[in-house]
């Protein structure tokens, strides 16, 4: 702590000792610092806000979403810093006035681009700045021209998003109508070579496809009435059999009625619970068979008597039989006609591959062109109506929330600060300077100094004794010591005065 206290006081005592070599280096690089800061141009900021309104319930509807709009609103921006846009805001200021070639006109592109940003906040607003520092410009004229930059990046944001949206949705729309053009007159020869081919090839409407589809249905439609006609047969056989079962005519009976009268009932209930399906094994049935033909055995011991009429149960299973015979012999000509249908296919398959291909091929084709047709038409017509959506209704609408205003204050470069930094620097390289010389003509500020540096034993020192005439005259460089470091700060005070003046000046 001892040593590093010895060298803080060396140095200071170095830097007292050479205090006009520091002050004199301190001056000058204030001086030069400051003209240099002086000469440094203002530049003047103009900014403006504006909030785009995003939300429309129709647009919504048609899926228009946010999304889409703020790649539109994206887009925008990108294309304001753009050289085309950058080109139109220098020919409509007085940027454009000086600039005659193309070499002028692209250096000047390319300095505005660097002076013009777009930043967008909060997803819907939007922060215009535009910047000028040129020097051949006073403050005011500077402040006037970065406020006209500004108002002319809004009108063309405005007009990109007006009439540039339309112009590019016309430019699109007229693009798709003459692709559906082309692609009407594509698939209306596709068409017309398939109606040719099925004409001279009725066989092999529909190509190969066609055919397999057609073969697969005859043969799960044939299964089917094979089922069917077995049923059928089924039930013929079953009624065949309660025919043989059941007799023509059954016996009348007298006025009393007698055995023969209740067998006469009884056959007639038997004959009404076959029709109805009942089988032989049925308790009823077995029941009333039972019955009858206990009756038969006492009618046989009675003898022969009373009259026989139509059995009615017979006439009905009659009916029934024709009907079953008819439904047999519809089922068996559909089984017929399904197997000549399904020898046709199959001869058509392996005679004409060829012509199946190309029935495939030419179906294919069109059925590919009818989809990319009735595609494309539909996207024209969502496209159409988005257009007038986005147009007629402003689905990006936007207003100005700050205007461009022109500014009051430069917003580089921070001159105060600077002119407070080439003092700070002024006095660092004064003192600095001071330290240096002192390295190079070394003198000891302390006895335990010299003593470390010789490593010899100081025995002591002696002090300085000045004259009256002597303190005169340090104490008048003295004086003029601090008159050149107040007029040092004096000078500092009146740049800031005039910085500050001059700010207030700017219209």
């Amino acid at each position: 702590m001892n040593q590093i206290f010895e060298e803080l006081q060396s140095a200071l005592h170095a830097v007292w000792h050479r205090r006009w070599l520091a002050l004199a280096v301190a001056w000058a690089l204030c001086l030069v610092g400051w003209l240099v800061v002086a000469l440094i141009p203002n530049s003047y900021e103009s900014q403006a806000r504006l909030f785009v309104e995003l939300d429309d319930a129709l647009a919504d509807q048609l899926e228009i979403n946010s999304n889409s709009r703020i790649k539109d609103i994206e887009r925008v921006r990108q294309s304001l810093t753009g050289a085309v846009n950058l080109e139109k805001v220098i020919r409509s200021t007085r940027i454009g006035e000086e600039t005659t070639t193309p070499r002028e006109m692209d250096m000047a592109i390319v300095n505005l681009a660097k002076n013009v940003k777009v930043v967008s906040e909060e997803g819907n607003l939007f922060v215009l700045t535009a910047e000028s520092g040129r020097s051949d410009l006073s403050d005011s004229e500077n402040a006037a021209l970065a406020q006209n930059i500004t108002q002319k990046m809004i009108d063309i944001f405005r007009e990109e998003n007006i009439a540039g949206g339309r112009g590019e949705m016309q430019e699109t729309l007229a693009f798709l109508d003459q692709q559906l053009e082309q692609r009407q007159r594509d698939l209306e020869a596709a068409e017309q070579r398939r109606v040719e081919f099925e004409a001279a090839n009725p066989s092999m409407i529909g190509g190969a496809g066609a055919i397999s589809s057609r073969l697969d249905a005859a043969r799960s439609e044939l299964r089917s009435v094979e089922a069917d006609l077995a049923a059928a047969q089924s039930a013929l056989a079953a009624i065949n059999g309660q025919l043989a079962s059941t007799p023509k005519t059954i016996a009348v009976a007298g006025v009393q009625g007698g055995v023969r009268g209740a067998l006469q009932q009884a056959q007639a209930n038997l004959a009404s619970m076959q029709a109805r399906g009942l089988t032989s094994s049925h308790p009823d049935v077995v029941s009333a068979q039972k019955q009858v033909n206990l009756l038969q055995r006492q009618a046989a011991a009675e003898g022969p008597g009373g009259s026989s009429a139509p059995n009615p149960a017979y006439s009905s299973l009659i009916s029934i039989r024709a009907e079953r015979q008819a439904n047999v012999q519809a089922l068996g000509s559909r089984k017929a006609a399904l197997q000549s249908e399904l020898g046709s296919i199959t001869a058509n398959q392996s005679v004409a591959p060829g012509l199946a291909a190309e029935a495939n091929r030419i179906s294919r084709d069109y059925e590919v062109m009818k989809t990319k047709y009735d595609e494309l038409l539909q996207d024209r017509e969502e496209l159409k109506l988005r257009g007038q959506v986005e147009n007629e209704r402003s689905a990006i609408k936007f207003e100005v929330i700050d205007p461009p205003t022109t500014p009051r204050a430069p917003s580089a470069p921070n001159r105060p600060l600077l002119l407070f930094g080439v003092l700070l620097a002024g006095l660092g390289g004064g003192v600095a300077a001071a330290l240096a010389m002192s390295k190079v003509k070394s003198t000891f500020a302390t006895t335990a100094k010299l003593e470390s540096v010789m490593d010899l034993p100081v025995i002591g020192s002696i002090s300085k004794t000045l004259t009256d005439t002597a303190r005169s005259l340090q104490a008048k460089r003295m004086k003029m010591f601090v008159a050149g470091c107040a007029g040092l700060g004096g000078l500092f005070v009146v740049l800031m005065g005039v910085e500050f003046l001059q700010r207030g000046m700017v219209a």
